[in-house]
């Protein structure tokens, strides 16, 4: 059986109201370890079996972490109007948007050993921040996660 508090140290996966903590890292700039978080949880509480899954996806907050997490950015603060950047966990998803727009996350070289973003592009112009905004997600295009198996600061 899996630990259904989800711990990694102090901080417990399990604990929906706590699943922004893993994002906190950009914000002390170390996203190197938001990004080595987040592949941690996924490959621990994340998985394919009766008991895969730790903590209680009621009202679908896991799920949600999950797809977030999953496309490489996650809503910290959901009112904000902006998502911080983590590790994408698929190589790519595109959203179709209103108005026929469509939103794509690529995550090139993703492997087991690349857990680590070398750098991140939207609509081909470098993204120098930590975080990418709603407005510009919902006019459409396409980011652009380059990852690689060294950790960078």
């Amino acid at each position: 059986m899996h630990d259904v508090t989800g711990l990694i140290g102090q901080y417990a996966h399990g604990n929906e109201p706590s699943h922004h903590v893993a994002y906190m890292y950009n914000y002390a700039g170390r996203p190197d370890k938001t990004q080595q978080l987040i592949r941690e949880v996924f490959d621990r509480f994340y998985l394919p079996e009766p008991d895969g899954l730790c903590g209680n996806d009621d009202c679908g907050q896991m799920s949600a972490w999950y797809i977030f997490s999953a496309m490489g950015f996650y809503p910290v603060n959901p009112c904000g109007g902006e998502y911080i950047l983590g590790a994408p966990q698929i190589e790519r998803i595109s959203l179709t948007l209103p108005a026929n727009k469509l939103f794509t996350v690529v995550a090139e070289n993703l492997s087991e050993a690349n857990k680590y973003v070398e750098s991140v592009s939207f609509n081909n112009k470098p993204v120098t921040d930590f975080r990418i905004h709603h407005q510009d997600i919902m006019k459409g295009g396409k980011l652009v996660f380059k990852m690689t198996d060294k950790a960078r600061m």
